[in-house]
């Protein structure tokens, strides 16, 4: 017997979406099939205490080794899914569940006189079409009940039709519009019959068309004054959109494709792919995949199709592909696929309608699949472990790297120039040690003097905590690291290893800058994101670790998320200094005017130190205007600089204290006007 909390998912791994799972034993035999309209909630309901669970529910999760799931969009989907699974697995837990005949069809009898809807079991039959399958006989006759109203079809027994035709009278149905009474002669076959088709035809899924006409009805019966019957065609219209999305299949027409989503990072990708046969999802596979180049998602979609159908030939290739990008040719990828079905096939990007929206939710469990992936693959502590040593053995390190600071700069054209500093302990990221800087010493793209500038603050900041505590911080001594309200301070802590978004420019400086402060026990180095290579200082050649090596996997994660990191606090700043200039407030100054008053000074803070005279050179500007911008930028001037107290010295602008979720240590001076990060905003 299995203890179900070997296998059950961690916290936060299951979506909180409708979908489908399925429990498997030790064997990969499925032996339970379920839907849920939430899969966190449900899959959280077998997880519980043994002795709070139905019986037949107890033998099922101890019985099983693992559990999956597929995410959908809808529940009409996820019935859908869950039918075919048990139809095609037939798992020995989902008895209970069945009603020992077989699942139920909405089927209407097209080969006989007077065609008739109703729910149907077993065996098809010749003549009749039939829609679904459902998951329960009440989902049918509630479809049919609100599709009735609009499409009076008749519903009765072969008794009841006959014992009306020889008394004269229709029955209570057609008594109340819900059916068009054939049997007395309301109607002559051939408009039965039309009505047969018109509902059919609706089941099918072509209802935008009828809508559309039923609209146009409407609106002409309201411009005739006719407003009873303009009433009842819009509840009519109302009926057939509740219809719509009990009864809604997941591809109208039945049709034959094959779905196929990618969801990728710099890293990796994940691929999904839906199987749909006559307009039901009929399987599901997919798999998650390193990128060991650098591959356009048009690509991707070229190797997934390689991979489904190199050895297939025939019906097992669809008639329809459908592909989130289309190969770079495409024609010679839609021949071969012709070539191995033996007729054409379509590969295409789907753009609006049903096939767009079940490809959206293809795309989410592609994306589902890609999250599940990396949460597993970085939560694994002997994954982490080994990528650690990984790392170790090949910088060559006196012990794992327990500590890794990632830096990166961004900036855009030379302006907004800020860094990023992220932290992952044990390989996994700490945020509330996450710091970002800004660069004010210098303007222009000089990556490699602003990298020398951002070590150089971050460790002088440690070497003052270090004077403070009189030793070197080694992790141990938590008292000496703690502020005096008990917080950690927030440079207290030394890194093993620096890495640097970059290569041998970025490294010499970020070493240059340790070897300036006499830090001679933190390792560095660099990776380029070109080519994946690690550089160490003064080595001319770099280190290549093996595409699926854990250490170079982790070293790419820190990597990335350091980008991230830089790359939305620069973005920020940059929205911000657009929607808050100075000029702003200065009136009669349109927008070609502030672009040219920027463009003639380079920036707000030139543009304060120039004189009216200077002001005046400006295309446009006059010397009332001029005047004016004096005033107004005057007034907006930022405060004098925030002083150290303790030491005399203004404070250098560090933005330092900008952890992601937490709050910095408090009573930090900031300078005046610049982005107070203890708190993620500007003052």
């Amino acid at each position: 017997m299995a203890d179900p909390s070997s296998y059950r998912p961690r916290p936060g791994e299951i979506p909180d979406s409708p979908g489908v799972y399925k429990f498997r034993d030790e064997h990969r035999r499925v032996i339970y099939v379920g839907k849920a309209k939430s899969l966190r909630q449900r899959l959280a309901n077998y997880f519980q205490d043994l002795a709070g669970l139905h019986p037949r529910t107890r033998t099922m999760v101890t019985t099983a080794a693992s559990v999956e799931w597929t995410v959908v969009s809808t529940e009409v989907e996820a019935l859908q899914l869950e039918y075919s699974w048990i139809k095609e697995y037939d798992p020995r837990f989902n008895v209970k569940y069945r009603d020992d005949k077989s699942y139920p069809y909405l089927a209407v009898t097209m080969n006989e006189e007077y065609p008739r809807v109703q729910v149907m079991r077993g065996h098809k039959k010749k003549g009749v079409r039939y829609f679904g399958p459902y998951g329960h006989a009440w989902a049918i006759r509630d479809t049919v009940d609100l599709l009735l109203r609009v499409f009076p079809v008749r519903t009765c027994s072969a008794g009841v039709f006959k014992n009306a035709a020889r008394t004269g009278r229709p029955c209570l149905l057609g008594y109340i519009g819900k059916c068009s009474a054939p049997c007395v002669g309301r109607v002559s076959e051939e408009e039965h019959r039309e009505l047969a088709e018109e509902f059919s035809d609706f089941m099918a899924g072509r209802t935008g068309t009828y809508i559309r006409r039923l609209e146009q009805r409407m609106t002409e019966a309201a411009e005739e004054m006719e407003y009873e019957r303009a009433a009842r065609l819009r509840d009519d219209i109302e009926a057939l959109r509740k219809a719509m999305e009990k009864s809604a299949v997941v591809l109208a027409d039945a049709t034959d494709a094959d779905l196929i989503a990618v969801a990728e990072d710099e890293l990796e990708a994940a691929v999904q792919i839906f199987h749909v046969r006559g307009g039901r999802v009929r399987g599901q596979r997919g798999w998650v995949t390193d990128k060991v180049e650098d591959v356009t998602t048009a690509a991707l979609v070229e190797h997934a199709l390689q991979q489904l159908y190199g050895e297939e030939t025939g019906d097992s290739v669809p008639k329809e592909v459908l592909v989130p990008a289309l190969p770079d040719p495409v024609e010679p990828v839609q021949q071969w696929l012709t070539d191995r079905r033996g007729s054409n096939v379509s590969l295409r990007i789907p753009q609006r309608g049903d096939k767009k929206s079940l490809m959206e939710t293809v795309a989410r469990n592609a994306q589902q699949s890609l999250i599940l992936h990396k949460t597993k693959r970085a939560s694994d502590l002997t994954t982490r472990s080994r990528a650690l040593e990984e790392i170790s053995e090949a910088l060559d390190l006196d012990s794992a790297p327990l500590r890794i600071e990632c830096y990166d700069i961004s900036h855009l054209q030379g302006d907004d120039v800020v860094a990023s500093m992220v932290v992952f302990e044990d390989g996994l990221s700490r945020k509330s040690e996450y710091r970002r800087f800004q660069i004010k010493g210098f303007e222009g793209q000089d990556d490699v003097r602003s990298m020398h500038e951002v070590i150089t603050r971050r460790f002088r900041r440690y070497l003052a905590e270090k004077e403070k505590t009189g030793e070197w911080v080694d992790g141990d001594e938590l008292s000496d690291l703690k502020d005096d309200e008990g917080r950690p301070k927030r440079f207290a802590y030394p890194p093993q290893l620096v890495v640097v978004d970059g290569g041998q420019p970025q490294v010499a400086a970020a070493k240059k800058a340790l070897d300036e402060l006499g830090i001679d026990d933190i390792a560095v180095c660099g990776l380029a994101k070109r080519l994946e290579e690690v550089w160490l200082p003064d080595e001319d050649d770099p280190v290549v670790l093996p595409r699926t090596s854990e250490g170079l996997y982790l070293l790419q994660r820190v990597r990335d998320e350091a980008h991230r990191f830089a790359i939305t606090y620069q973005r920020a700043k940059r929205a911000k200094r657009f929607r808050a200039s100075p000029l702003d407030d200065v009136p009669g100054l349109g927008e070609t005017r502030k672009q040219a008053l920027i463009k003639h000074f380079g920036s707000v803070k030139k543009l304060r130190s120039a004189t009216i005279d200077q002001i005046c050179e400006v295309p446009g500007i006059g010397r009332k205007t001029a005047e004016t911008i004096v005033v107004a930028l005057a007034q907006a001037a930022p405060a004098a600089p925030a002083v150290n107290t303790a030491t005399g010295e203004i404070m250098d602008d560090m933005e330092d204290g900008t952890p992601e979720t937490t709050a910095g240590a408090p009573g930090e001076p900031v300078p005046a006007g610049a982005p107070d990060e203890r708190r993620g905003q500007e003052t």
